[in-house]
């Protein structure tokens, strides 16, 4: 999620620990310690556009590391924190805010390597947008709350309220599947895979795409307690042989675009526009438009060991935030 999410969670988780005397260091070293996971984003190669997709959520957000990560931290955190608390208890909140940085992250629909080096599955439970101001918000004041009245309380309360949303994104996630299964089966087009990813900022609207016959189709349903169907469109699946015939296997093009396969758990498309890129279907602005985040681009012109090119395409117009205002109003 977002860094205000983190720090906010991160600092409830510390300070519920905390005696009053020591709960402003607590939410600190909780905050920071919170944060550190995403440090992975410095992780770039100047030649390779994908390392840095790679390696968000990798080894720093695993659950394995994250003992050793809050060490780091703790060491780190601890010369500004030490007339307050001893080095045990600098370990134990910036173990708490790095602990509760890895799971919130896989309660997100990115993909979080949580159980590497055992796994390296991406855990996805897709319960929250990586941006909601209902969840963020609550956490975030009852935090501030805690550290101004001293009284960790309020931290409890903003972990509960935090437990409770994503217990509720859950069940929200289990109707719009529903949802999105009917609306399928109704059209004749029983689904061989069917996702579905909570929209930007909400827990009624919801990005459902399914797969049939050869090709992904896009809808948005609203989970509310009138529930709606928003029809998107579809689109073919990749299908390297017939769309980039020209790709030589075992070339370094090839490769990378199997690297984007695992980051975006195989939800892939050729750009409807621009036939040179595939695009990741998880995300868009609007949740029933085909339109991808970020996209890789082929060259056939490229040497054997170029790379992909890698672009990002997340520009929203005001006529798509009045969708998705309409949509969710």
């Amino acid at each position: 999620m977002d860094p205000i999410s983190h720090a906010g969670l991160a600092a409830s988780w510390a300070q519920s620990g905390a005696g009053e005397k020591r709960i402003v260091a607590a939410a600190l070293v909780g905050c920071l310690a919170g944060m550190t996971p995403d440090l992975d984003v410095l992780i770039r190669s100047a030649t390779d556009p994908l390392v840095f997709l790679e390696y968000h959520r990798h080894f720093t957000h695993a659950l394995a590391f994250a003992p050793v990560g809050a060490l780091l931290s703790a060491s780190l955190l601890h010369r500004f924190v030490r007339r307050e608390l001893r080095f045990a208890q600098t370990y134990l909140f910036s173990l708490l805010g790095y602990f509760s940085h890895c799971l919130l992250d896989a309660c997100t629909s990115y993909g979080t390597l949580l159980l590497w080096p055992f796994s390296s599955l991406r855990v996805a439970w897709s319960v929250v947008s990586v941006v909601d101001p209902l969840f963020t918000l609550p956490v975030l004041g009852l935090a501030a709350f805690a550290l101004a009245r001293r009284n960790a309380r309020y931290a409890r309360l903003a972990a509960l309220w935090a437990l409770v949303y994503l217990g509720v994104g859950l069940v929200q996630h289990e109707r719009a599947a529903a949802l999105g299964l009917s609306n399928a089966n109704a059209r004749g087009q029983p689904p061989s895979r069917l996702e579905v990813k909570p929209a930007l900022g909400s827990l009624l609207l919801w990005k459902v795409i399914y797969e049939y016959d050869g090709r992904y189709y896009v809808d948005a349903v609203r989970a509310g307690i009138e529930p709606r169907v928003y029809a998107g469109s579809s689109i073919a699946k990749l299908n390297l042989r017939e769309q980039f015939p020209w790709l030589v296997p075992g070339s370094q093009q090839a490769a990378d675009v199997e690297r984007f396969r695992r980051v975006s758990d195989g939800l892939l498309a050729v750009s409807a526009t621009q036939p040179d890129r595939v695009i990741d279907l998880r995300y868009s602005m609007v949740p029933n438009e085909i339109a991808g985040f970020w996209a890789i681009v082929l060259d056939p012109d490229a040497d054997a060991e170029a790379h992909v090119g890698f672009v990002t395409t997340t520009h929203g117009t005001p006529e798509q935030a009045l969708r998705l205002l309409a949509m969710l109003f």
